[in-house]
């Protein structure tokens, strides 16, 4: 019986050892010596015309620090903000600044959002090539997007209907899109997107949309804009400059449709997630924002 209890023991012994081993740990306070076998986890949800940006991120820090694992999911800015407002994310992404309702929202649920602004972007504004379009003031793109205009012939253009295109609501460049271009920046105005405005998923879709449809006009960030799809100049108003986006435009405040990008964490971020976003606004993580066509922060 006592060889019995010995075993019992000893089996139990190195159980627990094993299961020490393997022990994750997520509290910000690991020693600097600890074994790679123990990892933090963090969680970062929410823009799409972020996400490859965060997957690069996550992906060369994790080479930086084996220790960090880093899970990157899109779904857009709204997805990624009520994640944050119930506070199961440790980093949302957000094309858009988030808004006072929300604010309120996420403190009711005892969740003080901090703001990182880690990248700037342009919206640019796309037809297909062969469009003989080649700027639009922002005024005439409100016209097409609220359906005043409903032909390229109105523009100068061939005699073709247009077609318009946008992202989903739940899209950070959606609702910006929305307030900043078809509305014109008016907190007052409730002017929508005309009811046969194509509603696509993602940046990508639109991308691929407009270079197979020659009636088509869309809206995407800088960073998924291709060869294979025409931009626009853009006019802040009648008479004024046509410009094209690009990192000296953008950061210059010449290019209309422009904006930052934005990390939220749901409070004060523990050690391990704020030396992550501390390097994101190192010249190697800047670096990427370049390399992938965003706009590095000054």
């Amino acid at each position: 019986m006592r060889k019995v209890f010995s075993y019992i023991f000893i089996v139990l012994f190195f159980s627990i050892l094993l299961l020490s081993g393997c022990q994750k740990s997520n509290n910000g306070n690991q020693s600097a010596d600890q074994n790679v076998t123990d990892y933090y986890y963090l969680e970062n949800k929410g823009s799409d015309t972020m996400v490859n940006l965060a997957l690069y991120w996550a992906e060369e820090y994790q080479k930086l620090h084996p220790e960090v694992r880093i899970s990157v999911t899109g779904g857009g800015s709204g997805t990624g903000i009520s994640s944050l407002i119930n506070n199961t994310v440790d980093l949302a992404n957000a094309s858009r600044q988030i808004k006072l309702e929300e604010i309120e929202s996420a403190n009711k649920n005892g969740v003080d959002p901090i703001e990182y602004v880690v990248a700037r972007d342009a919206i640019a504004v796309i037809v297909h090539p062969d469009n003989p379009i080649n700027r639009l003031t922002l005024q005439e793109i409100s016209d097409i997007y609220t359906g005043k205009i409903e032909n390229w012939i109105q523009l100068g253009g061939e005699d073709r209907p247009i077609v318009r295109l946008s992202r989903e609501t739940n899209s950070g460049t959606h609702v910006y899109f929305l307030e900043e271009v078809i509305r014109l920046g008016n907190s007052e105005d409730k002017t929508i997107f005309s009811a046969n405005t194509l509603l696509l998923p993602s940046s990508e879709g639109i991308i691929a949309e407009v270079r197979a449809n020659r009636n088509a006009i869309g809206y995407d960030g800088l960073g998924y804009i291709t060869e294979e799809v025409k931009v626009l100049g853009i006019a802040r108003e009648e008479g004024l400059d046509y410009i094209f986006p690009s990192l000296s435009t953008v950061n210059d405040n010449l290019y209309a449709i422009s904006r930052n990008l934005y990390i939220y964490a749901p409070g004060t971020p523990p050690t391990f997630v704020k030396a992550y976003l501390d390097w994101i606004m190192t010249s190697e993580g800047q670096k990427i924002v370049t390399d992938l066509g965003f706009i590095p922060v000054k």
